[in-house]
């Protein structure tokens, strides 16, 4: 029932779920963040209609919200590209990601139980036995899981989802240098899950502050290494 002002408001009609449009849009998502499709790499809508078995429209309209959210660039008369981000843009973020994770542990060290501590520590391992197989995907997933738990015990639920924002970001910068991070990343990892037994958020927020700032600075060596060999290549 609508009453009063409300009344002479046009409602819009809701629109039945797409689960396939969400469905492609995901799994495009899934292989830009993993670096399947690499930045600046064409996506033709029927080579990934054929690969996904299904028709164009589904992927047009994907391509439309990977665009509207930043992760694909749309050309005119050119088509879809993986957007490729500046060093700008990958600073931002990884800056805003230090802010919310250093108030994350902080908080999360008063909530910390033995439980929790068991589990953190599991992943931590998992970690360090998919960087040793040399499995960047697991090595990704396990720093990503151990990151979202993190901050899951601070017990804020608004800082959480602030940061669950900005986790699938990370992700996408943080696979190219996983390898270059190695296992100094899991020995702060340990560090910072000490720090939180010990209930002690000074120290565990300085870890995590020292820690995500090896993450922004590895990643920035990166993009000058490869603009190094980019030149190399040109000259």
């Amino acid at each position: 029932m609508l009453s009063g002002r409300s009344k002479s408001v046009t409602m819009p009609r809701l629109q039945r779920p797409a689960p396939l449009r969400e469905s492609v849009y995901e799994a495009l998502l899934e292989l830009i963040i993993t670096r399947a499709l690499q930045p600046g790499q064409h996506l033709v809508e029927s080579e990934l209609a054929a690969h996904l078995g299904i028709s164009r429209q589904p992927v047009r309209e994907a391509l439309q919200r990977l665009s509207t959210e930043g992760w694909v660039d749309l050309r005119p008369a050119l088509g879809a590209f993986v957007h490729a981000p500046t060093e700008e843009e990958a600073d931002q973020l990884l800056v805003v990601r230090s802010l919310l994770e250093t108030e994350s542990v902080r908080l999360a060290a008063a909530n910390a139980t033995p439980e929790s501590i068991t589990r953190l520590r599991g992943l931590c391992e998992q970690g360090v036995q998919a960087l040793e197989a040399d499995d960047v995907d697991g090595v990704v997933a396990a720093n990503a899981a151990l990151h979202t738990a993190v901050t899951e015990l601070s017990g804020n639920k608004v800082l959480a989802e602030l940061a669950a924002q900005v986790d699938r970001r990370v992700r996408w910068y943080y696979t190219p240098i996983a390898r270059q991070r190695g296992h100094a990343s899991w020995t702060e990892h340990a560090a910072l899950i000490d720090a939180l037994a010990d209930h002690d958020g000074e120290r565990a927020a300085q870890v995590m502050r020292e820690h995500t700032e090896h993450t922004r600075r590895s990643y920035h060596q990166r993009l000058a290494t490869e603009s190094e060999e980019r030149a190399g290549e040109v000259t």
